[in-house]
């Protein structure tokens, strides 16, 4: 643990989460804008206690806190990274620009949850006074340690004006999320809110996955059971394979998420007639704010139009049957547009400590966010849903 000494209050740094006031910082976050159950305590412990995000594979802990006496003001999760695998805000064509030039971008200063690009509050504080405290300790903490650069990613939009009232470079980009109105029904009838085409579509996709004998469960906390969890986790290294990558997270993560929180999942198990298991995805849900958020999936064989059905389908009639409010389907994908997930603006922070450097990823910036703004303005006009159906008729 380190110090670093501001006047008052004190701003803390922690590589070591366990040293960080599980209650305070929980009672920070569902005091702030966009909770999320990826900013609990127990969620980032988890990354670091079962070796998934620690300094062996690039995520070294420097977690941000600010004091006054024994009372915790704000915090923060913060990393230092030696590469920018797991963000899904890309900065490579940054970091080539760096290194064409004889400079190191890495290590760089991260504000972020991670391998989970899901928007929410991100500089938990009291108040306003002590989210700016935070910032200047994310600046002073880059300037001590002579990083490259800062950035805080999927922030909410207290976080982005904090930022940008320190001169921070804004970026926007796109997610596609679906939204109701909190009425239960079922999702025949959300189908009969899409366009023709796009009904037939699922119809026909959901009737190929249902003539191969497959039926789902949905299993909810406490339900899902160690075998269960072993299943999915097995599903899951499967979809890594399969790309030829190696899987982020370890499965005592997900152990602990059992153990600590488990009435946050919810999993989608998939049978062949025989009964057999084949399939699981795994949704994230936040009771308070109604929100579910899709995040992870894999299968043992390879059954047409099955990852549309686990992945999208089942959650969002889940979602629908039980007047849940909101779907997240995680980064990018154009495709789920045709399933009801519609295109918004996403929000990352930037601050580069090299004065050319900064000049030139500002303007790089606004162009990307004048081309962003006519990208989502074109999706917009594209939407899946009848005149007026918004999928919340």
């Amino acid at each position: 643990m380190t110090t670093t000494s501001t006047a008052a209050p004190l701003i803390r740094v922690d590589d070591d989460l366990s040293a960080l006031p599980q209650e305070a910082w929980n009672g920070l976050l569902a005091s702030s804008p966009l909770p999320s159950p990826f900013m609990r305590l127990e969620y980032l412990r988890a990354m670091q206690a079962s070796g998934s995000a620690v300094a062996k594979t690039g995520w070294q802990a420097q977690f941000l806190s600010v004091w006054e006496g024994e009372e915790l003001l704000a915090a923060c999760p913060a990393y230092l990274k030696s590469h920018s695998y797991g963000e899904y805000v890309f900065d490579w064509a940054w970091a080539d620009a760096y290194q064409r030039h004889g400079l190191d971008y890495y290590p760089k200063l991260l504000v972020a949850v991670p391998f989970t690009p899901v928007p929410g509050s991100r500089l938990l504080a009291r108040n306003d006074e002590a989210r700016a405290w935070l910032v200047k300790g994310l600046r002073a903490l880059t300037q001590r340690l002579e990083l490259s650069s800062v950035h805080v990613l999927f922030g909410d939009p207290k976080d982005q004006a904090a930022l940008a009232e320190d001169g921070w470079l804004p970026r926007q980009q796109v997610q596609f999320h679906w939204t109701g109105d909190g009425t239960p029904r079922s999702f025949a009838d959300y189908l009969q809110t899409l366009q023709r085409e796009k009904r037939k579509k699922i119809q026909q996709e959901q009737r190929k996955v249902a003539e191969a004998g497959i039926r789902f469960e949905a299993l909810r906390g406490r339900a899902i059971t160690q075998e269960d969890w072993d299943f999915f986790y097995e599903c899951y290294t499967l979809t890594y394979l399969a790309h030829r990558n190696k899987p982020y997270l370890k499965r005592d993560f997900f152990a602990r998420m059992a153990a600590d929180l488990p009435e946050q999942w919810l999993m989608f198990v998939a049978r062949d007639e025989q009964g057999e298991r084949v399939a699981a995805s795994l949704v994230a849900i936040d009771e308070g704010q109604r929100a579910a958020y899709g995040r992870y999936w894999g299968a043992t064989r390879y059954i047409p139009n099955l990852h549309f059905d686990a992945c999208y389908y089942q959650p969002l009639a889940w979602c629908l049957a039980n007047g849940w409010q909101r779907f997240e389907g995680g980064a990018q994908g154009e495709h789920k547009m045709a399933r009801g997930l519609l295109p918004v603006s996403t929000h990352s922070s930037h601050w580069l400590a090299h004065p050319q450097f900064r000049e030139a990823v500002a303007e790089f910036l606004a162009q990307e966010g004048d081309a962003m703004g006519e990208y989502i303005d074109e999706l917009e006009r594209h939407q899946p849903f009848k005149a007026g159906g918004a999928g919340t008729a």
